[in-house]
C-alpha cells in the first residue's frame, strides 16, 4: 500500500497516511471482539452510547466501533471488511467522499459510519439512486445493524405517512434520494405538526454520490398540484412548433438548451392568435405556452428523453436510461409534449413547493459519499458541498486494459465496427457488453448486431424488469449485453467459469458522454476485484457530442480527416480533439448548475423565511405574539409605503394612511399634521396599535379560535408561496431574453425577485391581519347579540 501512497501525491495521499495508523488500531482490536459471545457483541451498542453520554467523542472510539461492525458482519453475513474498506469508512466519517472502484465492496463500507453516526440516536440516512438498492440494502446490511441493537427503516415512494414516520424514528434509514427531497418539501406543506414524517437533519451518506449530486442536480424537485391545462392551447401552440423553423422563427442554443423566438417568430405568433404585441403583460400565459411547445418541440426527442407508451408519457432518466415513474415536466411543458405527441392531456403541475437537489442536501451539517468516479468533480463536490474526493486503493491490483478509442468518420461505420469486434469476441467465447447513451441508441446497435445473426440481450427502459438479472449475468461466457451505461448501476458483474481465462467481460462504449465520469464507470464494469477485462470506446464524428459541442471544428476537420476503408480515422490528433471536447461540454454543464444553484440560491432565502413563518404558526405556542409582530409590521408598511423619504412631507399620502390604518384599528384615526415626520406618526399610532393588540389577545384566549387563527395564517402563507414561485417561474423566463440587453440575468433575478418576494410578503401579511381582525370584530359582535 505504501508505494501506492508514493504515487499519488495529492490530498488522498496525505489522508490516507492518517487513516492507516486508525486501521492499524481496528485490526489489533480484531482478537478482543472475535473472542466475545453475540450476546457480549450487542451489549457493546449501549457501551458506546453510555460512553458518548459521559462525553466521549465519536472520534475517539472510532477504532472499537469499526472493529465491533467488522466482527458482527463475519457472523451475520459472512463478511469481513478488508482494510482498504476499512479505509473507506474512514472517509465517509469525516464527511467527504471515498472514490472506490466498481466491486470493492462499497454497499458495506456504509455499514461502518453509519452504525458510528447512529449512535448519537439523531438519525442516519442511507441513500440510494433507486429503489432496488435501496431495498436490497436495507435487507442485506440492516442485518448487520440489527444484530447489534439498533432500528432500520427504509423510505421508498408510495408508503403511508404513518410507515413514513417509523421509517425516519429508525437509528438508519435507507432510501431513494429524491424521495427524502420530496418528503422534506412535503413537510412544510403539512396543516399540523404531527403530520410531519422527518426529523431535524443529521448525517447522510450517499451511495453514487456522483450520480445524485451532480448528474441529478441540473432537475429540481418539485411537489406540484393539479391543474386543468388548456387542451386547445397546448394543441395550437404545438401546431405553431412544429411549422416554426429554426434560426427563423426561434433560436435555439444546443449547449445551454436555452430557447427563445426570433421577431419573425413573435410576428407569427401574434398573427395566429390576432394580438398586437406578445410580450404584453397580459400575454404573458400565452407567450407561456408558445415557448413550452417550441421547447417540447426541439429539446426532447422520443425514444431519448421520453417514450411513448399506453396513451401517456414517460420520462426517461439520461444518465440511467431507466422509465421515471412517477415523474412529469411542471409548469405545462410535459402537457406540450403531450400535445406534440398527439396523446391525451394530463392536468398540468403547479409547483406548491420545490428545491434543488444541492439546496437539499446542504440542509445536512454532515454530508458524506462513495462513487466509483468523482476525483474529475473534485472541485465541486468541494465548492457546492465541502467535501473532498480521496481515492482509496483497491484490494487488489487492477489489470484492466482499457484501450484507445477508435474514432469512426459517420455512426454506421463506427456500428459497423461494434458488431463486427462483438462477434469476434464472442467466437471465442468472451462475454461482451455494449454500452450506449440512450435507448434509441441501444436499438441502432441491436440493428448492427442483427447483421451479425450474434444473439444478445437488450437492456434499456423498455425492459426494466429484467434489468439487475440481466446485467448481473453479463460476465457469463458467451454474453453479448446491449445496455444504456447506466443499467443495473449498483450491481456487480461476476464473471463466469472459465472467462478469466479469456480475458474476462469485454467492455464496448459506443459513445463518449457529457461526462468523462459517466465513461469510467462503464469501463469499471470490466476488472472488478483483479479480475482481467479490457475496454475500448468506438465513436464517430457523428455523435450528439460531437454535432452540439464541436460541430465548426468537425467540419473544419473534414478537409484533413484520413480514414481507412472501414471508416477508421487515422490521424494522431484524434484522442486529443475527444478529450478537450469532453472537457468543454462539462465545464459547461458546470456552468449550468452553477447558474441554476445561484437562480435558486436566491429562492433558498425566501424558501426559508416561509418555512421558519410556517413552523411557528404550526407550534402555536406564540401565535398571539407572532399576530401582534405582524400587526406592527403591517402597520409601518402602510406608513413607509405612503411616506417615501426621498420625497417632500407634504407630498406624503396622508389620506391614504388614514384610510388603511382606521380599516385595521378599532377607532377612526386620524393624522395630526402640524409635525410630519414617520417618528412622530409612529408615536400617534402607538396607542392605536397597542389598543388593538389588546383588544385581539382578549377575543381569542379560547383554544378553537387560536386554531382558527392558525389555519387562517397557513392558508394565505400557502397561497402566497405557490403564486411567487410561478411569478418567480416566469421571471426566470423572461431574464433569458434581456441577458442580450447587457444586464446580468443573476443581478436581475436577485433584484427583481427580492421585489417580487417584498410584495407578495406584505401582501400576505396584510391579508392575515385584516382576515383576523374582521374575523374577531365578527365573533365579538355575535357574541354581543346572543347577549342581548
Amino acid at each position: 500500500m505504501i508505494p501506492w501512497l508514493k504515487q499519488n501525491n495529492n490530498t488522498s495521499a496525505r489522508q490516507l497516511k492518517k487513516y492507516f495508523k486508525i486501521v492499524k488500531k481496528i485490526n489489533e482490536l480484531e482478537e478482543k471482539f472475535v473472542n466475545m459471545s453475540d450476546e457480549e457483541l450487542k451489549q457493546m451498542t449501549s457501551i458506546f452510547k453510555d460512553r458518548l453520554d459521559k462525553k466521549e467523542t465519536l472520534q475517539s472510539i472510532i477504532p472499537e466501533v469499526f472493529a465491533v461492525v467488522r466482527e458482527a458482519s463475519k457472523r451475520v453475513l459472512q463478511m469481513r471488511h478488508f482494510d482498504v474498506q476499512l479505509l473507506g469508512g474512514l472517509v465517509l466519517a469525516e464527511g467527504n467522499i471515498a472514490e472506490m472502484p466498481t466491486g470493492e465492496g462499497k454497499t458495506l463500507v456504509a455499514s461502518l459510519p453509519s452504525y458510528l453516526k447512529a449512535l448519537e440516536s439523531k438519525g442516519v440516512h442511507v441513500i440510494t439512486v433507486n429503489e432496488y438498492l435501496a431495498k436490497r440494502d436495507f435487507e442485506q446490511i440492516g442485518q448487520i445493524h440489527r444484530f447489534l441493537g439498533l432500528s432500520v427503516g427504509i423510505n421508498i415512494p408510495m408508503m403511508t405517512p404513518e410507515d413514513k414516520q417509523q421509517a425516519y424514528l429508525a437509528d438508519i434509514t435507507y432510501g431513494v434520494g429524491t424521495e427524502f427531497g420530496f418528503d422534506y418539501l412535503r413537510d412544510n406543506m403539512v396543516s399540523n405538526l404531527a403530520q410531519k414524517v422527518q426529523r431535524p437533519f443529521h448525517y447522510a451518506i450517499i451511495d453514487e454520490v456522483d450520480s445524485v449530486l451532480i448528474d441529478e442536480a441540473k432537475t429540481p424537485l418539485i411537489v406540484a398540484g393539479k391543474t386543468s391545462s388548456r387542451a386547445e392551447l397546448h394543441s395550437i401552440a404545438a401546431i405553431l412548433a412544429k411549422r416554426f423553423k429554426i434560426e427563423e422563427d426561434y433560436d435555439f442554443d444546443p449547449e445551454t438548451k436555452a430557447t427563445s423566438l426570433t421577431e419573425t417568430g413573435i410576428g407569427k405568433v401574434e398573427a395566429a392568435f390576432s394580438i398586437d404585441n406578445l410580450y404584453d403583460l397580459e400575454h404573458q400565459t400565452l407567450y407561456h405556452y408558445v415557448i413550452q411547445a417550441v421547447r417540447a418541440h426541439v429539446m426532447f426527442e422520443k425514444d431519448v428523453d421520453y417514450i411513448v407508451k399506453d396513451d401517456k408519457i414517460h420520462l426517461v432518466d439520461m444518465f440511467t436510461g431507466r422509465i421515471m415513474e412517477g415523474r412529469s415536466l411542471s409548469d405545462g411543458l410535459h402537457q406540450a409534449i403531450e400535445a406534440k405527441e398527439n396523446v391525451t392531456l394530463t392536468d398540468e403541475n403547479k409547483a406548491q413547493a420545490e428545491i434543488t437537489i444541492q439546496n437539499y442536501f446542504r440542509l445536512y451539517p454532515k454530508l458524506s459519499g462513495m462513487t466509483g468516479t468523482a476525483k474529475t468533480q473534485e472541485s465541486e463536490f468541494r465548492q457546492v458541498y465541502g467535501m473532498d474526493v480521496i481515492q482509496i486503493p483497491t484490494n487488489r491490483p487492477k489489470i484492466r486494459v482499457d484501450k484507445p478509442d477508435l474514432v469512426f468518420n459517420t455512426s454506421d461505420n463506427k456500428y459497423a465496427a461494434v458488431a463486427k469486434e462483438a462477434k469476434a469476441r464472442h467466437m471465442n467465447g468472451q462475454p461482451v457488453l455494449i454500452g450506449t447513451t440512450s435507448i434509441l441508441q441501444s436499438e441502432k446497435v441491436a440493428n448492427f448486431l442483427d447483421k451479425e445473426n450474434l444473439d444478445y440481450h437488450l437492456l434499456n427502459a423498455k425492459s426494466i424488469e429484467q434489468e439487475v438479472e440481466l446485467i448481473s449475468q453479463a460476465g457469463q461466457l458467451n454474453q453479448i449485453t446491449v445496455a444504456t451505461n447506466m443499467a443495473g448501476r449498483g450491481t456487480d458483474i461476476v464473471l463466469g467459469e472459465g472467462v478469466a481465462d479469456i480475458g474476462g467481460l469485454f467492455v464496448i462504449g459506443t459513445e463518449k458522454h457529457e461526462s468523462i465520469r459517466i465513461d469510467n464507470q462503464l469501463r469499471g464494469r470490466a476488472g472488478r476485484q483483479g479480475d482481467p477485462g479490457d475496454t475500448q470506446f468506438f465513436i464517430s464524428l457523428e455523435d450528439d457530442i460531437f454535432v452540439r459541442f464541436a460541430k465548426e471544428d468537425v467540419d473544419k476537420m473534414q478537409k484533413v480527416i484520413k480514414t481507412d476503408a472501414e471508416g477508421l480515422i487515422n490521424n494522431k490528433d484524434m484522442s486529443e480533439f475527444v478529450s478537450r471536447t469532453q472537457r468543454i461540454v462539462e465545464g459547461s454543464h458546470f456552468s449550468m448548475r452553477e447558474y441554476n444553484l445561484k437562480l435558486d440560491d436566491v429562492i433558498n432565502d425566501q424558501r426559508n423565511v416561509i418555512y421558519s413563518l410556517r413552523n411557528k404558526i404550526l407550534q402555536k405556542q406564540d401565535t398571539l405574539a407572532l399576530l401582534h409582530t405582524m400587526v406592527d409590521e403591517t402597520i409601518n408598511f402602510v406608513i413607509y409605503e405612503a411616506c417615501p423619504e426621498d420625497i417632500d412631507s407634504l407630498e406624503w399620502n396622508i389620506s391614504t394612511i388614514e384610510k388603511n390604518l382606521s380599516s385595521l384599528f378599532i377607532d377612526q384615526f386620524t393624522v395630526d399634521t402640524n409635525n410630519l415626520k414617520i417618528k412622530e406618526i409612529q408615536k400617534q399610532v402607538s396607542p392605536h396599535a397597542s389598543k388593538l393588540k389588546e383588544y385581539i389577545s382578549n377575543s381569542v384566549e379560547e383554544k378553537e379560535l387560536v386554531g382558527t387563527i392558525t389555519s387562517v395564517m397557513l392558508g394565505y402563507v400557502d397561497n402566497i408561496w405557490v403564486q411567487h414561485l410561478e411569478s418567480m417561474t416566469r421571471l426566470k423566463e423572461g431574464i433569458g431574453l434581456r441577458s442580450y440587453q447587457q444586464e446580468d440575468p443573476i443581478r436581475i433575478y436577485q433584484r427583481e425577485g427580492l421585489e417580487l418576494f417584498e410584495k407578495h410578503y406584505q401582501s400576505m401579511r396584510l391579508s392575515i391581519v385584516i382576515e383576523i381582525i374582521n374575523f374577531v370584530k365578527l365573533m365579538d359582535k355575535t357574541k354581543e347579540e346572543d347577549n342581548n
